[in-house]
């Protein structure tokens, strides 16, 4: 008799199908809860920078450039044009105040000095000869006027005389009176020349001062144009080093065209270009430091040049104490101008993140230090070195500021 078998309930096959099945689910379970949770990213904790959250000292500050000048710098410009006629030193060469540096020669200003000495020579020789014809008329004048008082003098004498004899019935009455009116009209010639030689005098006297005005001013006019012509050879208006000479013999040069600078060597300044976002926050009197040779100096600012070129503005910074040893004229330094007070912050060291972030969120580190969360931030001030953290942050904390390229949709970071 045959006995029946009974059927396996779990074949081979179902086996597999059913554990094929159940990893599926679980594949699909873990798809849905990691799309509806975090997105996480593994990461290599050597590949980041993790820093840690502290309070300490903090200035805000900017690094700049800047170059290292001469103290004064005297432009030398050419005061009249011409062409380069000598060269008395070159380039570079130690300058002696009032040394000549080089010669220009310029015929139309040489020909007008030459036309304007023959000019006053001329208003000279007719000013002499002015004044020797108002001594003439002078003397003619005074002359009139002594033979009018000659004149008046016989005719008083004869008057005199006529009235006495006229007295002792000597002479008839009409020669009396014949010498009367000859008295009286040489009394009248005789103010009328006293009158004449006043007003000759005045008219002299006013025509010799006007003569001398224009003497004078025609004497001045040379004495500019014999200046104009010795600016021609140009010379060193200080002590010190001529730089920047552009000239060459037979280059002409134009009125105002720059030729050269001195530099006097008795200090150096700094001059430094700043982006023009801080503006409003440079003012005279703020310091910046910088180290040359391991040694710490101060620079000060002096002077702010207000106009704006391609962005960024000029300052001149003047040291403060010691003038490192060794400096050179041209030298580039690397300064940090402070903008605020020193005071106690929560500090971030700056790192990559910022420029992904804006300062507005951070991975902080979970106390096991094995994954990182998304944090909320608010930053202030900045300078070299750090961030001011304004609220999100304490210290003792640990946050990730190496750069977020790949994060910006990531919200957990796993560390391996």
């Amino acid at each position: 008799m045959d006995i029946p078998l009974e059927k396996k309930r779990f074949t081979k096959s179902r086996m597999l199908i059913l554990g094929g099945s159940i990893l599926l689910f679980a594949f699909i379970v873990f798809v849905i809860i990691s799309s509806s949770g975090a997105s996480k990213l593994n990461v290599e904790r050597e590949r980041i920078t993790i820093s840690e959250v502290t309070q300490g000292a903090f200035q805000e500050a900017i690094p700049v450039n800047g170059i290292v000048l001469p103290i004064t710098t005297i432009y030398l410009d050419a005061v009249e044009g011409g062409r380069v006629e000598e060269k008395f030193v070159e380039d570079g060469a130690m300058m002696k105040k009032g040394a000549p540096i080089l010669r220009l020669s310029n015929t139309d200003l040489e020909l007008s000095l030459v036309n304007q000495e023959t000019a006053v020579y001329n208003l000279l020789t007719q000013m002499q000869i002015q004044q020797n014809s108002a001594r003439q008329n002078t003397i003619n004048r005074l002359n009139q006027l002594t033979d009018v008082k000659n004149s008046l003098i016989e005719a008083e004498r004869v008057y005199n005389l006529n009235k006495r004899l006229y007295d002792k019935d000597a002479i008839g009455r009409q020669d009396l009176i014949a010498s009367e009116n000859e008295y009286n009209y040489q009394k009248q010639r005789m103010e009328l020349a006293q009158q004449v030689v006043a007003q000759d005098s005045i008219a002299t006297n006013q025509e010799l001062s006007q003569a001398q005005s224009s003497y004078q001013r025609t004497r001045t006019a040379l004495e500019l144009m014999r200046k104009k012509v010795g600016d021609l050879v140009v010379k060193a208006p200080v002590d010190g080093r001529l730089t920047s000479l552009d000239a060459e013999i037979g280059q002409s040069k134009t009125k105002g065209e720059r030729l050269g600078q001195i530099d006097v060597l008795s200090g150096f300044k700094v001059r430094v270009a700043i982006d023009e976002h801080y503006i409003a926050r440079i003012y005279s009197g703020q310091v910046g430091t910088f180290s040359f040779n391991g040694k710490a100096y101060t620079l000060e600012i002096k002077k702010v040049y207000t106009q704006v070129t391609n962005g960024r503005f000029q300052v001149d910074m003047h040291f403060q104490g010691d003038v490192p040893e060794g400096i050179r004229r041209g030298q580039t330094l690397q300064i940090r101008v402070a903008l605020s007070q020193e005071k106690q912050a929560v500090l971030i060291p700056k790192g990559g993140f910022f420029q992904q972030t804006g300062g507005n969120w951070i991975f902080k580190l979970e106390a096991n230090g094995n994954t990182a969360y998304r944090q909320p931030i608010q930053l202030g001030n900045q300078n070299t070195e750090y961030y001011e953290v304004v609220d999100g942050l304490h210290p003792g904390d640990k946050v990730v500021t190496s750069g977020y390229d790949n994060y910006e949709e990531i919200q957990e970071l796993v560390l391996n």
